[in-house]
Parts: C-alpha cells; structure tokens; sequence
C-alpha cells in the first residue's frame, strides 16, 4: 500500500515538472535593509513567463538567495497572465502605444521575416508571448519594471478583427480595410492603356 501510494506521489510530480511555461529572467537587483545591528542583504528578481502562444504575465519576488527571489517571481507572473490575439500566430494585428507612469513604448506590426526588434525587457514579453515580427521602441524610462508594464498595457488594448466585428454586429469583412482591392483595380486601370497601345502596334 506503501509503495502505491509513493508512485501515486511519484506520477503527480511529475505531471506538475511537465514545462507548459517558458520564463525569462530579465533583472536581478541587490537589495538591503538596514536594521540595528547593520545590513541586511537580499535579492529582487523580474521574471517574465509565458506559454509562446498567446499569454503572458511578469512578476517580481524578493529573497535572501537568488533562486527563491526567482521561484517566487515566476509564481507571481503565472498568477496574473494575459492573453493576446496575435494576426497568424506571428505579429500584432495592429499599431499601439502603452503607457505606465514615466514608461511610454510605441509596437508597430511588422511583416514575415522581420524578427524582434525590441529592447532587452520588451523583447523578453514578445519572446515569451510567441511574437516573431514586430517593431519596438521604448521612448520613456528605461526602467525594466516601467518598460514591462507599459509593454503589457498596450498590449491589453489590442484588438483582432473578429472581437472587433462581433461588438458591433458587422462581419470581419466589412471591418477590415478594402485599400487591397482598390490598389488591384488601379493598378488594372493603368495597365489597360499600355496593353491597347501594344496591341495597336
């Protein structure tokens, strides 16, 4: 009955080790407290975790060793995770700004093959969110903590052309823009010419 139970514990264990979460320590900074007899020494760590499909979330833990300060800021980020709807799986669907306190980042979609161009913190919550094109630029602090909160908040205000289409009653057709089949018929317009004049020729 002994041994059942321990494989029970066994196989639930291992269950809960299986990696459905990637995370990415993005800074680790020194911290200390001064009481009577002197200092005392810690570490804070920012961590940022996320399943490279859709959902992210940072957190931030403090200890006197470094891999708890980093086991409890991976806790805290799994805690408070976001979903975002990417376009194709790869980029943003469109242009946004975010901002948070002194922290302003502008993320710009990018087109297939352009990579992550973003700052070290930034490109910790593209990575982690499985982004693989997009354009960022942080314009405001350059803090880590600012610069993730920002990134997150303009990242919330992100919206995919379905939810767009079911909040206002109106198919996904009509809500995206129709400059494509505009472009086709110009560019037939100013071909039609040309092919006459050959013809005639």
């Amino acid at each position: 009955m002994a041994e059942r139970d321990n494989n029970r514990r066994g196989k639930g264990r291992d269950r809960d080790e299986t990696p459905e979460f990637a995370d990415r320590l993005v800074a680790i900074n020194r911290v200390s407290k001064t009481v009577k007899g002197g200092k005392r020494f810690g570490f804070a760590a920012l961590v940022v975790v996320g399943d490279q499909k859709g959902r992210v979330g940072f957190g931030k833990g403090k200890a006197k060793e470094v891999p708890e300060a980093i086991r409890k800021a991976t806790e805290q980020a799994k805690r408070q995770m976001i979903r975002v709807q990417l376009r194709e799986g790869r980029t943003l669907h469109h242009d946004m700004e975010g901002r948070h306190g002194a922290g302003r980042v502008v993320m710009r979609t990018a087109p297939q093959g352009t990579g992550i161009i973003a700052g070290g913190p930034m490109r910790a919550v593209f990575e982690m969110l499985g982004i693989q094109d997009v354009v960022a630029k942080s314009i405001g602090s350059q803090n880590p903590y600012n610069m993730i909160r920002a990134t997150l908040d303009g990242l919330r205000k992100e919206a995919s052309p379905r939810s767009v289409a079911q909040r206002r009653g109106k198919k996904v057709a009509d809500i995206l823009p129709k400059q494509n089949n505009v472009d086709q018929q110009s560019d037939v317009a100013h071909n039609a010419p040309v092919a006459e004049a050959t013809a005639d020729a």
